[in-house]
């Protein structure tokens, strides 16, 4: 428990704010936010702001995505009920529009220099601990993005965690709150179980039985409906071997590579604003202040930790880590590269405000030969050219898709084989049929009910399809035969389970009265499995168990037990009987500091949320 509370408590924040945008947009993208769209459908309106059908159809796709990724191979896609999966995603829109909006209100913001450090410390943009121009750039194009584009969602989210942060980090917790706590968390129970298991051998299910239920539910027992897809698709990958590569372009190449190369140099800074509270004298004075106490031996890093308005690096003792030139405002650059290592700088103004600037370190670029970069710049210079040939076969594909009846005709244009996948629901196949695009393509009524093309569906960076419905499977009512043995495996654990319960509660009913002694139930062939001093997290015990056991009541005296009971997984009966109830001994300081924190972060979350549904109820909100 203490572990999941230190878990829970530490670095939310910062989670929120790079590794959730980082990692779902790698995932699902933002296509809902950077797409021009059409508008000529609203599906709601927050204070008159949009929220189109296209964001929202988006964002059902990115929670949809979400839940097939945290589920993996368990996931199901028969327990997703589309209106609900619609109705969260149009909820989780609105809240962010309202929380953008409270935002705005609020008067919250952040300097681009917070921005830039987000983007800079972001590890899905370093290379080997660094940050990287050219990875940052891949990375962003590769998600279809612009750098203004990926900034504007960024500098969204920090908004969005500064107010977060600003409502849930002011929670407060009273001693007696973390003593109160500590008494529950650290009790323990003795308690002993005693299990009735189901019998399904002595269940005999009739045939008029399974009729009857099969006849019930008949709606449950029809065959998925179905599509199988003729389909086009085009590999990035089958352009390479089309293409080919001068050696004078692969020289030019080599010249370019080892003339970009620079040095990298580790900065860390001490930032004073200049904004609307503190003037361009006020910050210059403070970094001066700073700048006389470094001079009388203090401490960079600690200073930095204390003074710095850099939130993206005053955590780590002002470290900005490597990056080459370029990268910062140019009086910082030019201040810096001035420097020897573990040299301070004089005070610099920077368009964000005042500066120290120390060199903790200096890279020195390796050049590499020739023959060591052939292969990668043989590729990268064939990459330039395959893009250009997949972009310009894709659309041609499009053009071709759009003006034919069928896949015949544009696959003779491209020379390309049509090929054909398995029968599929609604929940996806393998291969291209295991993708939410093709699904929605296929079932779509352009291309299941009017029999059209569909249009080119980027799988991935490297693939495109198109696809045409070969043939349409109604669903259909199965056979009583085929569902027969699961309707009779249903029934047997059904009656069994409540056959067990009827004499279990009995049971339980003569042990509350005392009718039927604890011990007596030995000698009826049940054995009570005794546990003592369990604590909330026990191992070995059934969480239904455990979850039942710390709801009962506190006996009332020491031969006066509580009963209470539990239907588990397998239809088995369980009697739980709480003994006694222990007290543990007091907290430690170091427990009571993660109570501490943990209590804090849920007061906060509850706070953030009483905020969040104070703006809806002040909120004008039209769903459509």
């Amino acid at each position: 428990m203490l572990q999941n509370i230190r878990d829970n408590s530490q670095g939310w924040i910062a989670k929120t704010i790079i590794g959730v945008i980082v990692a779902l947009m790698a995932l699902t993208g933002f296509d809902a936010i950077f797409r021009a769209t059409s508008h000529s459908q609203d599906a709601a309106k927050v204070n008159g702001d949009e929220i189109t059908q296209t964001d929202l159809g988006q964002a059902v796709e990115m929670q949809r995505r979400q839940l097939m990724q945290q589920l993996g191979k368990d996931f199901d896609p028969a327990m997703l009920n589309e209106k609900m999966l619609r109705d969260s995603a149009l909820k989780g829109l609105i809240d962010r529009k309202l929380l953008l909006q409270g935002a705005a209100d609020a008067k919250f913001g952040f300097s681009e220099a917070a921005l830039d450090q987000q983007i800079l410390m972001t590890p899905e943009f370093q290379v080997d601990g660094k940050f990287s121009a050219d990875r940052f750039d891949q990375v962003i194009r590769q998600l279809g993005y612009t750098r203004m584009q990926f900034r504007q969602i960024l500098g969204q989210e920090m908004l969005i965690g500064q107010i977060r942060a600003g409502i849930a980090g002011s929670a407060f917790i009273t001693d007696a709150q973390v003593d109160a706590f500590a008494r529950l968390e650290k009790q323990t129970r003795d308690f002993a179980t005693l299990t009735l298991p189901a019998d399904p051998s002595n269940v005999k299910v009739t045939d008029d039985e399974i009729k009857a239920h099969y006849d019930q539910h008949a709606k449950e027992f029809l065959s998925p409906e179905q599509v199988v897809l003729d389909y086009i698709e085009l590999k990035k990958s089958s352009f390479f071997d089309k293409v080919s590569v001068k050696d004078e372009d692969l020289q030019a190449a080599y010249q370019k590579e080892i003339a970009n190369l620079a040095e990298q140099r580790r900065a860390a800074h001490i930032l004073i604003e200049v904004n609307d509270k503190t003037t361009d004298a006020q910050a210059k004075a403070k970094i001066e202040e700073i700048q006389a106490r470094l001079a009388k031996g203090e401490n960079f890093a600690a200073l930095a930790k204390e003074f710095s308005q850099d939130p993206g690096s005053s955590a780590k003792g002002g470290d900005l880590g490597y990056a080459g030139k370029g990268v910062y405002d140019p009086a910082f650059e030019d201040a810096l590269y001035a420097l020897n290592k573990d040299q301070v700088s004089a005070p610099v103004r920077s368009q964000f405000g005042w500066h120290l600037i120390k060199l903790l370190g200096v890279e020195a670029p390796s050049v590499p030969t020739f023959a060591s970069l052939k292969d990668k710049l043989t590729h990268d210079l064939k990459s330039q050219q395959v893009e250009q040939k997949y972009v310009d076969a894709s659309k041609k594909l499009q053009d071709a898709a759009y003006e034919a009846s069928d896949l015949v005709q544009p696959a003779q244009d491209l020379g390309v084989k049509v090929q054909t996948t398995a029968p599929f629901g609604r929940e996806g196949g393998e291969g291209i049929a295991a993708n939410r695009a093709v699904i929605q393509a296929a079932f779509s009524q352009e291309v299941m009910e009017e029999g059209s093309n569909s249009s080119a569906l980027e799988l991935d960076p490297e693939t495109t399809v198109v696809v045409h419905v070969k043939e349409h499977r109604q669903p259909e009512q199965l056979p009583l035969e085929a569902v027969s043995s699961a309707i009779r495996a249903q029934l047997t654990k059904q009656h069994a389970s409540e056959a067990v319960k009827g004499k279990g509660e009995a049971l339980l009913a003569s042990l509350r009265d005392g009718k039927v002694p604890y011990s007596a139930t030995k000698q009826e062939g049940q054995n009570w499995k005794v546990v003592e001093a369990a604590s909330r997290s026990q191992e070995g015990v059934d969480p239904q168990v455990l979850q039942a056991l710390f709801r009962m009541p506190k006996p009332e005296g020491k031969d006066k037990p509580v009963y209470g009971s539990l239907t588990a997984a397998d239809g088995s009966f369980v009697i739980v009987r709480l003994n006694g109830v222990n007290q543990a001994a007091p907290a430690t300081d170091a427990e009571k500091t993660q109570y501490r924190r943990f209590l804090a972060s849920r007061e906060g979350r509850q706070d953030f949320e009483s905020y969040q549904s104070q703006l809806q109820s002040a909120a004008k909100i039209e769903k459509y």
